[in-house]
């Protein structure tokens, strides 16, 4: 009986020992296990962040990237309208000078006309002269032939002369009055064109250009022609200006006079 219970007892023992060797063991393992898969994870998590640092850069990167050619197309973009608009500015102001010296070239080429009229007009009074010379002349030569005095010569020839000098005087007369009314318009309409070109070189109003809405690009490129031939000859048929720019199937008429103007439009 007594060996029974010391059997029972040891084996009773030997279960508790195994027992709390066990938990030992399993509690070692846990705690072992739990290590690796906290470091695990502290290393998977510091994975992510280096992945995360790594990322950022490169979009970082990619950003200054795109950032540079965004200023550089848009630097680009605005040298290039910069350099259209000084070249458009260049080529108006250099039509500009070309106006003035024309308009320059005409007024001294009236003087000029002016000066050769003074001179036919003191012509005219030399020619006067001699004709009164030569009416003498013949009213002694015919004194002489005919017997009649003086006074009655006189009448006579002045009669004849009379006669002659009017439609001769009068031709004159409406051929130089003829001339003075053309020179003196077309002299009043040259200043008066200076005046307006130099008054409004620096201020250019919408009130001198108007626009007109073409149908389609190919009617723009018949108005301007072979090397602009067509829009030559239509400034000298309207008296207006053409501009020509990007604007499409859209061309401008520019000029002082609204009625030229107007008819330039609907030509």
């Amino acid at each position: 009986m007594v060996q029974i219970w010391v059997l029972v007892v040891s084996v009773v023992a030997a279960i508790v020992v195994a027992g709390a060797a066990g938990c030992s063991i399993g509690f070692a393992i846990r705690k072992n296990f739990g290590e690796k898969k906290i470091g695990s994870a502290e290393q998977e998590a510091a994975r992510i962040v280096e992945e995360g640092k790594k990322n950022a850069e490169a979009k970082k990167k990619e950003l200054l990237l795109e950032g540079k050619e965004e200023v550089l197309r848009l630097r680009n973009e605005t040298e290039r309208d910069l350099k259209e608009r000084r070249t458009e500015i260049s080529r108006q102001e250099r039509r500009l000078v070309q106006k003035e010296e024309n308009l320059d070239k005409k007024t001294e080429a009236l003087e000029r006309k002016n000066e050769q009229l003074d001179e036919k007009l003191k012509a005219n009074d030399i020619v006067k002269e001699q004709i009164r010379m030569v009416l003498t002349q013949h009213l002694t030569r015919l004194e002489e032939i005919s017997g009649y005095t003086a006074e009655e010569a006189k009448a006579e020839l002045m009669h004849r002369v009379e006669s002659e000098a009017k439609h001769d005087m009068a031709q004159k007369l409406d051929e130089l009055e003829a001339q003075f009314k053309e020179e003196a318009e077309s002299k009043a309409r040259n200043l008066l064109s200076l005046a307006i070109q130099r008054c409004a070189a620096d201020h250019v109003t919408e009130a001198t250009v108007s626009a007109v809405a073409l149908p389609n690009e190919e009617m723009k490129g018949r108005i301007i022609g072979r090397e602009g031939r067509n829009i030559q000859k239509l400034e000298t048929l309207t008296g207006v200006e053409l501009i020509i720019d990007d604007t499409p199937e859209t061309i401008a008429i520019s000029g002082f006079d609204p009625v030229r103007r107007e008819i330039a439009r609907l030509t």
